[in-house]
């Protein structure tokens, strides 16, 4: 089953020759989704404003090359004709007549039979041609005739059915629907003489160029009036046209005979060489009946579908193979041949010759690169490499995936880079003859040289190589250059030859090697020219193609100048095949490959001329006039129409209130938002690729915002005013209720005072009663003191005493008597006890503190203690405690043990310090 399918495949691939493959003008189409209006389009004309009008069935379409307008009728009924003459466009339909013209940015009717009862209520006549004749409007329907000379309206009733009005050689001819071509003349009808052959017509055309005059019908095809002869056009493309049903036809430039037909597209008739191309939905029109044919000032057709519109650049240079059909695939290589092209494809390698499209037998699959060798063709195929002579396909050699081919800049050496390697070709006349890199087995996508026994080589992934050989092909040195430069990011490295010199673009960066430091250095001159730059393509040596932001650019080099020409994005848009762009030159043109098939551009540059530029700007749907004002806050379209739609349109780019960058106008339009108040301007340059021109000025306000209006300015002025007063008011109301907080501040000050002075004199009472207790204290101490005194000298005297008498031992009587004294001297117990409770109340606090600080003290080291911050010696503590002194000093000792006093340490100091 898989085999089958395989055959069925390949059959179909073979076979195909449906359709006649071949070069055709560019074609821009235009459904309902760009114009947003109706399916047919009955009548194509250029304003004076060199704007497109078209009759779109409901609506009347206006398309400047930047926006598409759409109007409709006050009724609503069908447009079926329009006719430009002056500022006014002319449009009929059902039972309506009357013209457009275009004021601030809108189109406004003006209806010429509105209200004149032009027509009968019992008919039904829609206007299908409008023409000028003798200085009047002609409106014809299939019945009627309307004239209008700006003033009033004539009317003609015709006596049969018709098809069109024609003015040829100053007449009006009218085409019966039957019964033949009639002449008018002063609203006058006579048939022409000799023109029989046309009855049982439809005819949908007559004109006349060079002397013929040229008649259309609808099924017969052409008939030619010559010499006064009327015969069938003798031409191949006549027995197609009347199998094609005929639409409409017009000459245009002096050697093109264009006819829109309703079932097989429109056809474009070279009548120097005989030839004509078919231009139909096979191939690139979005369906096949032609119901208008319209003229630009450029000389390139606008066509009205029966669902669309189509551009189409007759005139043009470019040119381009179209694939609809999706046989062919992606092309990414293309040749000319003796007899028409060479394509290589994802789907296998196809010629085009002889107007035969086919694929070559056993080239399925992908084939990546067409290079030409003096005579032959070099096809690099996944599975090998072909070679293509006189007319022949072989296969040359198995070496698979050539993606390159390149011819060395030192000699006829041919370099081909493959999944492989780099293989060398040194005798173009002996193929067979081949010799592989050594030491570089690695997918390699782009060689140069332009020094002998050396060679780059870029990876298909990432790095690049340099390879040095010997004259006998063997490899002595591979290095990577990447590596060894420090370069991180070495993915994608496009190698390009520019005047014997082999540059390196490598993430954005331009790079040319160093031979003394063995390294790569940046290239100053296209680092500054070529920035952000994705893949470039060389054509010859004055001339190549980059990629630029997704934007291909024709270069020239004039001296040391690069001139710029942009390729106009509608040619290539979303068909670019990205890494892999590749360049055929063609004698005075080169092919570009696309998605589905390839481009002729023109190689020959022309300095461009500053065109005439026109601005429109809207503001919410409103024009918006220069140096006017627009809302705060609200969105700016600007319109940038030059009135060009073909290859000669022109690279605009546009400066905002005089910035340094050129910013590329896409589409014609700028959209600008969130601006500051205050005035803008907008400055219009044309590139002539070169030097930048500039070719208009748009200026423009940005109003305040809302909150900075008149009346809010008034509103903040009267809120400003009416908290101005409160404030006042406030204040003054502060102002008065402090007035009365400092008149009862003062008599709480006074009341404060007053309890001030009263505890004053009660702390005065208080410091004097203290004082009178501490006089008290102070006598108590004196009499401590005294007593003490007293005490310490009568025990002194009695100790004396009992000394004395110890000693008289013989006087055993005398003793007795002096004991009696020395009891009656002694103190008595009251005295004693008056005395410890006086010591006690001078010195409480101390006995206080003492006690908590150190609880195991005893009374009687308490008593030590006190006097001892008396400052009392041991000889004299000693009668007070009724001990001996050495009793005192043994206390002592003891004391200093329970306070934990070192031998440093003084016992009376330490007491003063608690």
């Amino acid at each position: 089953m898989k085999s089958i399918t395989i055959k069925i495949f390949v059959f179909s691939l073979l076979s195909f020759q449906l359709y006649c493959q071949e070069m055709l003008p560019f074609v821009e189409n235009y459904n309902k989704s760009n114009y947003q209006g109706d399916n047919q389009t009955w009548n194509v004309s250029q304003g004076n404003d060199k704007a497109m009008y078209f009759a779109n069935n409901h609506y009347l379409l206006r398309y400047d090359g930047v926006k598409w307008e759409k109007n409709m009728l006050p009724n609503k009924t069908i447009i079926r004709s329009i006719l430009v003459d002056g500022d006014k466009i002319y449009s009929g339909s059902y039972k309506e007549f009357g013209y457009w013209h275009r004021n601030d940015g809108k189109m406004i009717y003006v209806s010429i039979s509105s209200g004149k009862k032009v027509f009968d209520d019992s008919e039904n006549e829609e206007i299908w041609k409008i023409f000028k004749f003798n200085n009047q409007i002609y409106f014809q329907s299939f019945n009627e005739i309307f004239m209008y000379d700006g003033k009033k309206i004539n009317k003609t009733k015709l006596p049969f059915l018709i098809s069109y009005c024609f003015v040829i050689d100053n007449q009006l001819l009218i085409a019966s629907v039957g019964s033949g071509v009639y002449k008018m003349y002063n609203y006058k009808m006579s048939k022409v003489k000799g023109w029989e052959i046309l009855e049982n017509n439809v005819i949908h055309a007559i004109e006349k160029h060079q002397n013929r005059t040229y008649i259309f019908t609808q099924k017969n095809g052409v008939y030619i009036l010559e010499n006064g002869a009327l015969n069938s056009w003798k031409n191949p493309l006549n027995e197609i046209l009347k199998t094609a049903y005929i639409n409409v036809a017009k000459f245009i430039n002096t050697n093109k005979l264009i006819i829109g037909t309703a079932s097989k597209g429109v056809f474009v008739f070279d009548l120097f060489n005989n030839s004509f191309i078919n231009i139909n939905k096979n191939n690139v029109l979005m369906n096949n009946s032609i119901l208008s044919i319209g003229q630009d000032k450029e000389n390139n057709l606008w066509l009205g579908l029966d669902n669309g519109i189509a551009h189409i650049e007759v005139d043009s240079p470019i040119s381009i193979f179209y694939d609809n059909s999706g046989v062919l695939g992606s092309v990414y290589s293309v040749a000319t041949t003796e007899n028409g092209y060479l394509m290589a494809s994802n789907h296998g390698v196809f010629k085009y010759e002889d107007n035969q499209f086919s694929l070559v037998p056993n080239t399925q699959g992908q084939a990546w690169n067409i290079g030409k060798m003096n005579d032959k063709y070099l096809i690099g195929y996944f599975q090998g490499t072909l070679v293509y002579e006189k007319g022949r396909f072989s296969k040359l050699n198995t070496i698979s995936g050539g993606w390159n081919l390149t011819k060395s800049n030192i000699n006829n050496t041919y370099l081909q880079a493959s999944y492989s390697g780099v293989w060398i070709y040194d005798n173009p006349n002996d193929l067979s003859q081949k010799h592989i890199i050594n030491g570089l087995f690695k997918p390699i996508k782009y060689v140069a040289q332009n020094r002998k026994n050396e060679i780059w080589a870029a990876d298909n992934y990432r790095g690049l190589y340099r390879i040095l050989y010997n004259d006998a092909f063997e490899t002595i040195k591979v290095e990577n250059i990447t590596q060894k430069s420090k370069i991180t990011n070495d993915f994608g490295v496009r190698l390009f030859e520019f005047r014997n010199e082999t540059l390196f673009l490598i993430q954005n960066s331009w790079y040319t090697y160093n031979s003394i430091s063995n390294q790569l250095v940046k290239n100053e001159l296209f680092n500054a020219n070529f920035k952000n730059i994705s893949d470039i393509v060389a054509i010859d040596e004055n001339n190549f193609v980059v990629l630029q932001e997704g934007l291909l650019y024709h270069i020239y080099v004039n001296q040391n100048k690069f001139v710029w020409n942009s390729i106009q994005e509608k040619y290539y848009r979303g068909k670019i095949i990205n890494d892999n762009i590749k360049i055929f030159k063609n004698r005075n043109n080169y092919l570009l490959n696309l998605d589905d098939g390839f481009i002729s551009l023109q190689l020959k540059y022309e300095t461009k001329q500053s065109p005439t530029i026109k601005i429109e700007a809207f503001n919410n749907r409103e024009l918006v006039e220069n140096k006017s004002k627009i809302k705060y806050n609200s969105e700016l379209k600007i319109g940038v129409i030059s009135g060009i739609y073909g290859i000669t349109k022109p690279s605009l780019f546009y400066k905002i209130n005089d910035s340094k960058d050129y910013i590329l106008i896409k589409e014609g339009i700028i959209v600008l938002n969130n601006l500051n108040s205050g005035s803008h301007n907008i400055a219009i340059y044309h590139f002539d690729g070169s030097q930048y021109n500039k070719v208009s000025r748009y200026e423009f306000i940005v109003g305040q915002p809302w909150y900075f209006s008149f009346w809010m300015i008034l509103l903040y002025l009267a809120v400003l005013g009416t908290i101005l007063y409160f404030y006042y008011k406030w204040n003054k109301m502060r102002y008065t209720q402090k007035l009365v907080l400092q008149e009862e501040e003062l008599k709480y000050q006074k009341k404060i005072l007053e309890m001030e002075l009263k505890a004053e004199n009660e702390l005065n009472m208080q410091e004097y009663e203290k004082h009178i207790l501490e006089l008290e204290l102070q006598t108590k101490s004196s009499e401590v003191t005294g007593k003490s005194l007293s005490i310490a000298k009568q025990s002194e005297m009695i100790e004396n005493i009992q000394g004395i008498l110890d000693s008289e031992i013989d006087v055993n009587k005398l003793k007795s008597e002096i004991k009696k004294v020395i009891k009656s001297n002694a103190i008595n117990k009251l005295e004693w006890q008056t005395f410890e409770s006086n010591l006690n109340q001078i010195h409480d606090q101390f006995i206080i503190n003492l006690s908590k600080k150190y609880p195991i003290l005893t009374s009687k080291d308490i008593k030590l203690c006190v006097y001892l911050k008396m400052n009392l010696s041991s000889k004299e503590i000693a009668p007070m405690m009724n001990i001996s002194f050495r009793g005192v000093e043994l206390h002592r000792y003891r004391l200093r043990k329970k306070l934990r006093l070192t031998q440093d340490e003084n016992l009376s100091k330490f007491l003063l310090s608690i």
